[in-house]
């Protein structure tokens, strides 16, 4: 066991969290700072394997510790937290961009007392960390994304094989990894070359004429260029087989979660063949869930989030694996939008606003929100009038902003309340706006001698 001991710099302020302990978490090491009344030794470093780990949870059980403050850095913090957590002790999660140290003065050691200091007089706020259920939805979750990358770029990899081969049916069809594309890639790496019987494998579906695929089809097959098809092609299928398998295992963790009503009669999918199976595999888009996630979504989260304009299956079970469905832990909606960095973060001095930009963030609620927004732009719901009306007024990335905190808003009283989206809700709203664009235009045909007159119906 890796064991440092160092000497502490004691404290004299009055603390609030007097069994407060502060860690500074390293890829290699960590550095352990507890109150220095607690051990002649306040400050020591433990190296990060799980021997030492326990080590230094022990330690702290034994200097009466029951609550810890880290910086979430990197992965780094994931082990230590867990094993803190399973001992009983509260785990105070801080940004690092809150807990910067005094310039120039900045070691491990000093670090981990600082921490402890800041902890201990109530200075740090405790970063949002769902129940461990939903952490272990979140990691499979964001492996499913991955899996969707990677598979993309393989992708990448056959549109350039084919172009090399002046192989043009990439550009005839609209996806080259949908039914027609397969297995026309197919009957390339297994041998076949008449541009004929590659046509006829096109589904009835496909718009582009007979004529224009057999042209597409006639190139210069080249071997290295089929091996690079071939290979990316097997990679690709393989990521298919483990996104079907990674399905199965979130399937199984959400039928876990406790759900806010009863749960359907049948949550998988139809038998193949039925005219029901037809018509969801009809629906069923790219990269969608092999299993019927929305049923889950609505028995866990009690409402049906997908009934909100912009919002699909994927963005739900986003924010179901970023968020969970508990958001008690926001005391307001606009604690819960300045979480997912979708207000203005003003930067204020001397009476004087220098900055009202929101905050930079990589939270991927947060991204799909953002993206649910852009769909907005033909939406025929008042979120989609909404949407292109801050367009008009502030532009395209504010109006994201802008649509994205309104989703957030919807979403919150939903959750919260338990109450079913309705669109009529907003029709007063809609009501009020029609009314000021009347006012509107009224004052802009007096300004030009003009006289609005209404039209009867």
């Amino acid at each position: 066991m890796k064991e440092r001991l160092y000497a502490r710099k004691v404290l004299s302020l009055d603390c609030i969290e007097r069994n407060a302990a502060g860690i500074d978490v390293g890829s290699t090491e960590v550095y352990v700072a507890v109150p220095a009344d607690r051990d002649p030794q306040p400050v020591r470093c433990f190296a990060t394997f799980t021997a030492d780990l326990r080590a230094m949870v022990a330690w702290l059980v034994h200097c009466g510790i029951t609550t810890v403050a880290m910086e979430s850095t990197g992965v780094y913090w994931v082990g230590p937290y867990e094993l803190l957590e399973e001992a009983g002790i509260r785990v105070c999660l801080v940004n690092s961009r809150h807990v910067k140290h005094v310039p120039g003065r900045k070691s491990d050691v000093q670090d981990c007392q600082w921490l402890q200091y800041l902890h201990s007089v109530g200075l740090l706020n405790a970063s949002f960390r769902p129940k461990s259920e939903i952490c272990a939805l979140r990691a499979l979750s964001r492996h499913r994304s991955g899996l969707i990358e990677s598979a993309a770029v393989h992708v990448q990899h056959m549109h350039k094989a084919l172009t090399q081969m002046n192989l043009q049916i990439h550009h005839v069809l609209s996806d080259i990894t949908g039914q027609s594309g397969m297995a026309i890639m197919e009957a390339i790496v297994s041998g076949q070359r008449s541009a004929v019987q590659l046509a006829a494998l096109c589904h009835q579906r496909v718009r582009s004429a007979p004529e224009t695929i057999i042209q597409s089809l006639v190139g210069n097959y080249r071997s290295e260029h089929l091996f690079t098809l071939k290979q990316s092609l097997t990679v690709y299928k393989q990521y298919q087989q483990l996104m079907t398998e990674c399905d199965l295992e979130i399937k199984r963790m959400t039928e876990l979660l406790n759900g806010k009503i009863d749960p359907p009669p049948q949550t998988l999918l139809p038998p193949p063949g039925s005219s029901k199976a037809k018509r969801s595999k009809a629906k069923r888009s790219k990269n969608q869930f092999h299993f019927n996630m929305e049923s889950e979504l609505n028995r866990i989260f009690g409402v049906d989030l997908t009934a909100i304009p912009g919002i699909s299956t994927l963005t739900a079970h986003t924010l179901l694996a970023e968020i969970g469905p508990d958001l008690s832990r926001f005391p307001n909606v606009g604690a819960f939008a300045s979480w997912l960095a979708l207000c203005p973060a003003n930067n204020k001095s001397g009476g004087k606003v220098l900055s009202s930009k929101t905050r930079q963030t990589n939270s991927r609620a947060s991204t799909a929100l953002r993206i649910a927004a852009q769909t907005l732009a033909r939406s025929k719901s008042h979120l989609g009038n909404y949407y292109r009306r801050m367009r008009a007024r502030l532009g395209g990335p504010q109006a994201v902003t802008a649509a994205a905190h309104k989703l957030a808003r919807i979403i919150y009283h939903l959750l919260t309340t338990g109450q079913a989206y309705d669109e009529t809700v907003f029709l007063k709203e809609d009501k009020k706006q029609a009314q000021r664009h009347e006012k509107r235009l009224r004052k802009q045909a007096n300004a030009l001698g003009f006289q609005l007159v209404p039209v009867a119906a």
